[in-house]
């Protein structure tokens, strides 16, 4: 029996180690301990925190895995590319891993492939940024470059905001230094890719739910998004320009993108499939499990991409709190709809649940689907109005 590690035992990566389970592999959950619903799915749980390279590599080489991998999240990638690299194991590499958990060295990477990208200046944590920035034009957005679902990320209107925004920064990053960026105006939507034997798969835009909050935070997602010809074909040329620029190999790509008229400017792209139903909503619409694909990749084979898709439209949106509270009661009145392709509630009553401000604060997440994207938003509006959360503020 092949056996998958996999990085991380939270909600995003529950439908992961489940599938594995479903394809004969023996899993191994990688998290700290605590109360992750991942536990429960896995064969067997290594308590290892997966920024920890070396006990994690120690525990790969003692369990001889066939493959490493995750989803939805960035924390573990830099130390599934180093056991990669060290284990001659399928996925992305150390370096490509690297530059896609440091959003400075990517941007330096856009920067000398050409790929269209905000203008930015690297910061140091103990360096007054003013002289840096002198000259760029507000808004701005000041962001840790080692962290994922919107953390350490905060739109500065004047110079005035930016003390409290570095200070954001300073709490959840792990590295001596930040970027500041220009903020650009448009429409913020992103892509889900994947590459494989050097070969870009697919790319497939998606439209963005978004969450305003210390900055634009997606809450859900939908496909298709509505392009013109001449932006699809920019938008291929941008992430594929920007994949190869960063090494990415064998491994999904999750793509924050905006676009201005008919141009895609990079925000970020990172080596490992997207959060908030995106992986999910990628299936609906391809016709295919993209975690299957995605499983199979890390350990070495090579699944075919269908370039047909199913059909069907799809959304999500996460189930949020407007208040940091412990849930009295849930109610959950879907019923069966073969159109509702998931519901996901992650908290019951006793729990405690945050103020939704970024993705992790999720309390729960719905997918649908529809023939038409109007059919899908509109059963999954439906769905959101059935189920109900009662929590107590704190």
């Amino acid at each position: 029996m092949k056996k998958l590690m996999i990085m991380g035992a939270g909600i995003y990566q529950v439908p992961l180690i489940k599938k594995a389970r479903e394809m004969g592999l023996w899993t191994i959950a990688v998290s700290i301990p605590g109360d992750y619903p991942g536990f429960e799915c896995a064969n067997e749980v290594c308590y290892i925190n997966t920024v920890d390279q070396e006990a994690v590599l120690k525990a790969a080489r003692e369990k001889k895995i066939d493959g490493i991998v995750t989803v939805g999240t960035d924390v573990a990638v830099i130390t599934i590319g180093r056991v990669c690299d060290e284990l001659s194991l399928p996925g992305l590499s150390l370096e490509a891993a690297r530059i896609a958990t440091d959003k400075s060295l990517m941007k330096e990477c856009f920067e000398k492939a050409g790929v269209r990208t905000a203008l930015f200046r690297r910061i140091m944590l103990d360096e007054d940024p003013m002289p840096k920035i002198a000259g760029m034009k507000y808004p701005l957005i000041v962001k840790t470059v080692d962290s994922s679902g919107s953390r350490g990320i905060t739109r500065v209107d004047g110079p005035e905001q930016i003390p409290d925004a570095v200070e954001s920064v300073r709490r959840v990053t792990r590295k001596p230094y930040y970027l500041i960026e220009e903020f650009i105006t448009g429409t913020d939507f992103g892509a889900q890719a994947f590459v494989s034997g050097g070969k870009i798969r697919f790319i497939l835009p998606h439209g963005n739910y978004m969450f305003f909050g210390d900055t634009g935070v997606p809450a859900g997602h939908y496909v298709p998004f509505a392009m013109s010809a001449v932006a699809e074909k920019d938008l291929e040329e941008m992430v594929s320009r920007a994949i190869l620029a960063m090494g990415l190999d064998n491994c999904a790509v999750n793509c924050d993108l905006i676009l201005c008229g008919d141009r895609t400017y990079i925000v970020e792209l990172t080596g490992r499939s997207g959060a908030t139903g995106l992986t999910e909503l990628d299936s609906v619409y391809l016709g295919y499990d993209l975690y299957e694909k995605i499983i199979l990749t890390a350990l070495g084979e090579d699944p075919d991409f269908p370039e047909t898709v199913s059909g069907y439209a799809g959304a999500a949106r996460l189930l949020r709190s407007d208040v940091s509270g412990t849930v009295r009661s849930v109610k959950n009145l879907c019923g069966d709809d073969p159109d509702i392709v998931e519901t996901v509630l992650d908290y019951g009553p006793g729990d405690h649940v945050n103020r939704f401000r970024v993705g992790p604060d999720r309390i729960g997440q719905i997918i649908a689907r529809g023939r038409t994207l109007a059919q899908a938003q509109e059963t999954l509006e439906k769905a959101e109005k059935k189920i109900t959360f009662t929590v107590d503020a704190d």
